[in-house]
């Protein structure tokens, strides 16, 4: 999941306190967090970054359905 967030914040051309702004979010340290694989997202939070990013958060899941890292 993480490495998903951040290919699509990098192709949007998004640095992470950008994102964070973005999506609503107070600290850019969670989206760091999230895309490194230090936490995981409350389904609130993966709601807002796939707004952010105009992508569903389904988008945002592992394929192939297996655990998000």
């Amino acid at each position: 999941m993480g490495d998903r967030i951040r290919y699509l914040r990098t192709r949007r051309v998004l640095t992470l306190q950008e994102l964070a702004a973005k999506a609503g979010m107070p600290r850019w340290q969670t989206v760091w967090e999230i895309e490194t694989g230090k936490s995981r997202p409350r389904p609130s939070t993966l709601r807002k970054i796939a707004a952010a990013l105009g992508v569903e958060p389904a988008d945002l899941l592992p394929a192939d359905g297996g655990p998000a890292e």
